[in-house]
This record gives C-alpha cells, sequence and structure tokens, in this order.
C-alpha cells in the first residue's frame, strides 16, 4: 500500500449520527415499503383468509436469519456488511465479493423497480401523457440528490414517510374493525371454501410455503439496516437492536392489516383486485380512500426507493474502502487488506460526510436499470427476491463457519439457542429454510436467478484476479 493511500484510511470516514429510534424507523420503512401495498392480492389467491398465517411463517423466516445478521453486525459494524461477513468467515475475497455484488445487484434493481412502481402511481393519477420512465428517472435523480446531500437528512425523511405508511395502513385496520365483519369471518378458509384443518397435512404446507415465500417480498429490506453501521452510533449494539425489533413491528402490523381485509373485502375479492388495499380503502370510504392510498403510495415507493439507493451506495463504498486486518493493531500498511473495488468509490465529501462518488454510481446504474426495463421489471424484481435468499442462505452460513472456526470472535449480540459446542441453531434453520424457499419459485425465474448468479460469480472472478495483481504492485511500486 502506497503511503498516500494510509492518509485516506484515516480520513475517509463517514458521520456517525443515527441512533435506535433513527435506525428502527429505517428498518420499518425498509421493510413495508411498497410490498405490502400490491402483494396482498396474490397472497389471498393462495392462502385466501388463512393468509395470516403465511405472514406468521414468513416473520419466523426473518427473524431466525434476521438473529445471525445481529450477531455478525455486533462482531463487524461495517458497510458492505455480506462482503464482509463472508469474506471473514471463509477467508476468502471471491466469496465475499460475490456476496456483496449479489445484494448491490438486489439493492439497485429493488430501488428501478419501485422507482417505476411510483411513476405509474403518478402518471395514472395525473401525467398519463407522459411516459412513467420520465418520473422514474427524476426520482432516481432527486432521491440520489437527498442520498448525497446528508445521512441525517435522509433518514428525517424516511422518517416522516415511514410515519405516512403506517398511517394507510392503520387507515386500512380501522376501516376493517370498524366496518368489517370479523365476527363472521372464518380466518382459516382457503380458496375452494374449505378450511385448513380439513384438508391433508402435506397439502396445508404446500399452500402455506407458496404463499410465504411471495410474501416474503413484503418482509425483504431488513437485511440493509447493518449497510448503516459506519453512519450509526454505538452501531455493535443498536443495530442488532434495530434489525429485531423492525421485523417485529412490521410482524404486527402485517397481521393486523391481513385480519382487517379480509373482515372488510374477503379474499375472494382481494385476489380479483389489481389495488387491493386500495380497494379495501374504497370500499370503507368511497373514491375518497382510492385516492388517498394511491397517495400514500407514492410515499411508499419513494421511500423504498431511497433506502435501497442509501444501502446500494453504502455497500459500493464498503467494498472500496481499505479495512483493518483482525488482531491487527498496528497502523502500518501491512495491517490493511486492501480493496476490492477501485478506491475512487470509497471517497467521501469533504463537507456533507456521504460516499458521493458510490452514490453517484449507484444513482447511474439505477437510472440504466429503469430505461432498459422499459417500464416494466417484474420478472426481474422476483429475481431479485430468488438472490436475497441465496444471500441469506450464504450470511447464515458464514455465521456457523465463524463460530466453528473462530469461536473467540464475539460481539455484544449473540444469537440465542446455541448447542454445547457453540453451534448456533437459529443459523441452521436460517440456513435450511433459505434453501427451502429458493425450492418454492417457479422454475423460469429459478433459471433467470442462476443465470445472474454465474454471471456475478464470472465478474468476481476476473474482479479477484485485477485484485491480486493489485496486491503484487502493491508491494513492489
Amino acid at each position: 500500500m502506497r503511503s498516500g493511500d494510509q492518509r485516506v484510511l484515516h480520513t475517509n470516514e463517514l458521520k456517525r449520527s443515527i441512533g435506535l429510534f433513527q435506525a428502527i424507523t429505517y428498518g420499518v420503512g425498509l421493510i413495508l415499503g411498497a410490498g405490502i401495498y400490491v402483494i396482498i392480492g396474490d397472497v389471498a389467491a393462495i392462502a385466501g383468509n388463512a393468509m395470516w398465517i403465511s405472514f406468521i411463517l414468513a416473520a419466523l423466516i426473518a427473524i431466525v436469519t434476521g438473529f445471525s445478521y445481529a450477531e455478525l453486525s455486533s462482531i463487524f459494524p461495517k458497510s458492505a456488511a455480506e462482503y464482509v461477513y463472508s469474506k471473514n468467515a471463509f477467508d476468502s475475497n471471491l466469496i465475499g465479493s460475490i456476496a456483496g455484488c449479489m445484494i448491490i445487484f438486489i439493492a439497485i434493481v429493488s430501488a428501478a423497480t419501485v422507482a417505476i412502481g411510483f411513476a405509474q402511481y403518478l402518471t395514472a393519477m395525473a401525467f398519463s401523457q407522459f411516459s412513467p420512465i420520465l418520473f422514474a428517472v427524476l426520482l432516481m435523480l432527486v432521491l440520489s440528490f437527498i442520498n448525497f446531500y446528508g445521512i441525517s437528512e435522509s433518514i428525517r425523511l424516511n422518517t416522516a414517510f415511514t410515519f405516512i405508511e403506517l398511517a394507510g395502513l392503520v387507515l386500512i385496520v380501522i376501516a376493517g374493525i370498524w366496518l368489517g365483519s370479523s365476527g363472521n369471518t372464518d380466518y382459516f378458509e382457503i380458496p375452494g371454501n374449505v378450511d385448513l384443518y380439513e384438508i391433508p397435512s402435506n397439502v396445508v404446507i404446500g399452500i402455506l410455503l407458496s404463499s410465504t415465500g411471495l410474501i416474503f417480498f413484503a418482509y425483504y429490506g431488513f437485511e440493509n439496516i447493518v449497510n448503516i453501521s459506519e453512519e450509526t452510533k454505538n452501531p455493535t449494539r443498536v443495530i442488532p437492536m434495530a434489525v429485531l425489533i423492525s421485523i417485529i413491528i412490521t410482524t404486527v402490523v402485517y397481521v393486523v392489516v391481513a385480519f382487517a381485509v379480509t373482515a372488510l373485502v374477503g379474499w375472494e375479492e382481494l385476489s380479483q383486485s389489481q389495488a387491493p388495499l386500495a380497494l379495501v380503502a374504497e370500499r370503507a370510504l368511497g373514491k375518497n380512500g382510492d385516492f388517498i392510498l394511491s397517495v400514500i403510495a407514492l410515499f411508499a415507493t419513494s421511500n423504498t426507493c431511497l433506502m435501497m439507493l442509501i444501502s446500494g451506495s453504502r455497500i459500493i463504498y464498503g467494498m472500496s474502502k481499505s479495512e483493518r486486518k483482525i488482531g491487527y493493531d498496528s497502523l502500518s500498511p501491512s495491517s490493511y487488506t486492501t480493496s476490492i473495488f477501485p478506491r475512487v468509490l470509497a471517497r467521501v465529501h469533504g463537507t456533507r460526510k456521504t460516499p458521493w462518488t458510490a452514490i453517484i454510481v449507484t444513482m447511474i446504474i439505477g437510472i440504466i436499470v429503469v430505461i432498459s426495463s422499459g417500464g416494466s421489471i417484474s420478472k426481474v424484481a422476483n429475481i431479485s427476491v430468488f438472490g436475497i435468499f441465496i444471500v441469506y442462505a450464504l450470511v447464515n452460513l458464514s455465521l456457523i463457519v465463524l463460530r466453528l472456526r473462530k469461536p473467540n470472535l464475539k460481539g455484544d449480540f449473540v444469537s440465542p439457542i446455541s448447542t454445547k459446542g457453540n453451534f448456533p441453531v437459529l443459523a441452521v434453520i436460517g440456513l435450511v429454510t433459505s434453501i427451502v424457499i429458493l425450492m418454492q419459485f417457479d422454475f423460469e425465474v429459478a433459471i433467470s436467478g442462476l443465470i445472474i448468479l454465474t454471471m456475478i460469480v464470472i465478474f468476481c472472478l476476473q474482479l479477484n484476479r485485477m485484485h491480486k495483481k493489485k496486491n503484487v504492485s502493491d508491494k513492489n511500486p
């Protein structure tokens, strides 16, 4: 490492301004997002009034993997979390870079997806003469500027938008309780007008697993909380708590919403609607309800897009920044590992203290995805969910390997339930459930996801060859 690089290592730090409340609202905003506003009708078509069970199952899957993220984040409070976890677990830059590039792909594609969703809502409401792509690109530009301007400002905006999203869901719940017929609703009824307990257990499991895999789109996002570790005060305590509390809060919201919508509308009508929650609001409040939910959906989609842009840029920043090796106290160049991405992407703005080069790259790639999609990337969105379960499997496996190979490496938080040999039981459950859910995707999505994974592996192989050549040149200037 050259002498000029060592100076960057000590000054290129992000501003730590996030506390526990802000981290929790960031997580709740990520998880709530736009998913619940669009998928609940499709879930009703599979699980009927019993979809509340699927929400609980999805929450259990999220929480076991959430415990793995919580423990790992307390050991490695870094941006580019999945890259850092897997690299240290397997002592492999290749495996780490595959995990990191996969999560970058997922974050940017998700940001582009919800930007298009925002644009479609907006054009349907008032600007039908314009292409949705125009507004999607404008949204990416505006939110990228907010991302650059400061993490404090971004989190404050996220907090406000999150409470607006919650207000919309609370409106749905109140309407369901006030106007619905919860006392006469059979909450175990599934399509076919039968109850879960009236059919064979293997059929029940198939129904619930199919709907759980779909529902997880509404839980996806909690893992990105760990990528703001370097902008969080006391991250080894705050981040684990934020991960788990965010999942618990959103689970309660989702289950209550599931009860309310089925009491007011029922699974048949929900399954036939392209805007199921807007249908519920219209049933309760007339046309005004539809308009109100559409406005709230604008806040939901823009909030999710902002959080994904923040996450994507922080992962790129983390993979571009040199890190001190575990167990090294010296400030000499030999005590640092070199970055996998060019160090130019780790530059932090002198005034705003945000990773401005990584933010620009994230924005440009996101805009390219929006334009190339032609305004519709639903298949790519499904592929991104397929990809996140690959990452979940790798993160759970990383905790298992670290517990076995480096038992003395501990943080402030430890995942509960371990065997006498310090074997993390919940991480094993998280690994198994991730694999099971991967098997629930249809063939086309699975093949497409595996193709994307193969392309990322090839890219990372080339990246690591360049990385090794760079290390040699650094040692022999």
